[in-house]
């Protein structure tokens, strides 16, 4: 997915490469009071949902226009969750020279830091990404060189796309597994913790109101690590439209053979996955 902020990417040539990949062009970002007019729809919205089916989002910039608008902020917030997805790309940087590149890439870099909020930096693409040739009268026969690698190694990132993304398919599939593996504990030992006969009610609405120590229980009792247990207060809300004592009892077979399948099946999977760029 291509969210342009305020540089444009114009492919005009066949590769190999888009056999195997799709560009998603979002429309360009609005500023100012078109913001709040020219909107028809629920543009962060439908961003977040390409941005959840995508396996590489390019976030473009123009050096000459580096404000992020208010919309833009909104989007950028939204792609939390898919920081290992995220690429900068700082188009168009031969029309400054090597000195104002410097201090664009540092604005940029602190522009993105209070909106993406997150520890690791970003990686940052400098380049010209057109068919035109670098214009080295602004770059210098550095910057042409450093503008080539950084092309090089966006294509590489790109060609790279069809491997990581049957990685990827398999890593959510392994994160439900083990977030299945989870519910399963929590909701047996729910079930486990209510009373046989009297005050079916009141122990319902106490382990509901103290969902955050019943998962403690579980997480020590089955050794499991505490970032795969859901939102507390989600599924707090989630656990009102139930009766725990109706609950599934739990079945260590089934459990045991998800085990064995994210123990074994899964890195023999991995392994008969090859890039077609390899």
């Amino acid at each position: 997915m291509v969210l342009r902020g305020m540089g444009q990417l114009q492919p005009q040539l066949r590769a190999l490469l888009l056999e195997h990949i799709t560009f998603v062009d979002t429309p360009g970002v609005l500023s100012g009071e078109k913001q709040r007019t020219q909107r028809s729809y629920d543009f962060t919205g439908v961003t977040s949902w390409f941005a959840a089916k995508c396996d590489l989002i390019l976030l473009l910039f123009d050096p000459h226009k580096l404000d992020i608008s208010d919309e833009f902020k909104r989007v950028i917030s939204s792609l939390r969750g898919h920081d290992d997805k995220i690429r900068v790309v700082l188009n168009k940087a031969d029309q400054i020279d090597t000195q104002q590149l410097m201090r664009v890439y540092g604005a940029l870099m602190w522009s993105l830091g209070k909106v993406l909020n997150t520890p690791e930096v970003m990686r940052v693409y400098i380049g010209s990404f057109n068919d035109k040739p670098v214009n080295e009268a602004a770059t210098g026969p550095i910057g042409k060189e450093l503008f080539e690698r950084e092309q090089d190694d966006l294509l590489s990132d790109l060609k790279d796309i069809p491997k990581k993304a049957c990685d990827r398919r398999i890593n959510e599939f392994v994160k439900r597994s083990r977030a299945a593996k989870i519910h399963a504990y929590i909701i047996s030992h729910l079930r486990k913790e209510m009373p046989a006969m009297m005050g079916k009610a009141k122990a319902q609405q106490r382990l509901i109101d103290n969902l955050e120590d019943e998962f403690g229980k579980v997480q020590r009792e089955h050794h499991l690590p505490a970032g795969d247990f859901p939102n507390v207060e989600h599924f707090r809300e989630v656990l009102s439209g139930y009766t725990f004592d109706k609950f599934e009892k739990l079945k260590p077979k089934m459990i045991q053979a998800v085990d064995d399948m994210l123990g074994y099946d899964i890195p023999d999977l991995l392994k008969s996955f090859r890039n077609p760029y390899d």
